[in-house]
């Protein structure tokens, strides 16, 4: 069974990857960032993960499009074009030879400082940009058997305190959801929002599957107190363009319970059936005909992005 979405085997290719730093790629033990970096000191910064299929970036403009908005939501100048980071990543992926079953994290922070102190006035140099790629895939049983969830007493922020629209650096509430849901023996957390609707999750994003007269419908929360997902996006238009209807709405973990399928969704594994909530068994405790679907559906639309790159 997966402990996690990211669950992966470890891959000895990783071992001599080359890491793109600041317009140069490095061996991975010469892959070094400043001690005074933003990034490091104060987890001030922006970031992406994104799937290579075929030799390239899967979805690449929608999340150039996230980590621009999140820069300039914080006043942080990448310092590069959109041209320039797309060659940047191309970069990577083709100095290493890579073209398949690789997962990227792209990295900016605000640089390095002049002391370990938050105002972004104390920064002496322009942005760090980290691009790491890595053969990384996920578990067979992750995609076919999924994961299970325990709804964590970490809540999601609100946009006054801190906006969860950000895919900001700094994800200590997700980490402390994270480590509550794996010591009370389950895979992910599922966070709640700040008024007790259900969220998202950890490191995903959340969907149940409710049966109704008229066939299945696909939730997912609202959207107020979670990531702008790239996955999450695309999943709502595969609904739509298969007439499954989808909805982004509130609802409570007792819809959860008496859900007939559930999934999560994020770059690296996709579509990722739900087993349990909470110790409920959802459904039938195994991937469902609705969650089975959508991941053909889903595995299509990144095969058409792949060959519109080609």
């Amino acid at each position: 069974m997966a402990t996690g979405t990211h669950d992966h085997t470890a891959d000895p290719r990783n071992d001599e990857i080359l890491i793109w730093v600041n317009g140069e790629l490095r061996p991975r033990a010469e892959a070094v960032v400043s001690v005074f970096d933003s990034g490091f000191v104060l987890g001030d910064g922006v970031w992406e993960g994104i799937r290579v299929s075929g030799g390239h970036p899967v979805f690449l403009e929608r999340h150039l499009d996230r980590l621009r908005e999140g820069a300039k939501a914080i006043m942080l100048d990448l310092g590069m074009s959109r041209d320039a980071l797309t060659a940047a990543i191309y970069d990577t992926i083709r100095g290493n030879r890579m073209t398949d079953g690789v997962h990227i994290r792209l990295m900016v922070t605000r640089g390095v400082k002049s002391t370990p102190y938050q105002d972004p006035r104390m920064t002496i140099g322009p942005a760090t940009v980290v691009i790491i790629a890595e053969h990384k895939e996920p578990m067979p049983s992750t995609v076919t058997d999924g994961i299970t969830l325990f709804t964590t007493h970490v809540r999601r922020a609100s946009p006054d305190t801190l906006d969860p629209k950000l895919n900001a650096h700094s994800k200590l509430n997700d980490i402390q959801a994270c480590i509550q849901a794996y010591t009370a023996g389950a895979d992910e957390a599922l966070m709640l929002d700040p008024h007790g609707f259900v969220a998202t999750c950890n490191s995903t994003h959340f969907f149940c599957v409710v049966q109704r007269d008229q066939g299945p419908e696909v939730w997912t929360s609202d959207g107020r107190f979670c990531l702008a997902g790239i996955t999450r996006g695309n999943v709502l238009r595969i609904c739509r363009d298969a007439g499954i209807t989808a909805r982004e709405t509130t609802f409570s973990l007792t819809d959860v319970y008496s859900a007939s399928e559930a999934f999560v969704t994020g770059t690296f594994a996709g579509v990722v059936p739900v087993r349990s909530v909470d110790g409920r068994t959802i459904g039938l405790g195994a991937r469902g005909p609705v969650v089975e679907r959508l991941q053909g559906l889903y595995g299509e639309l990144v095969a058409a992005d792949v060959r519109s790159r080609s």
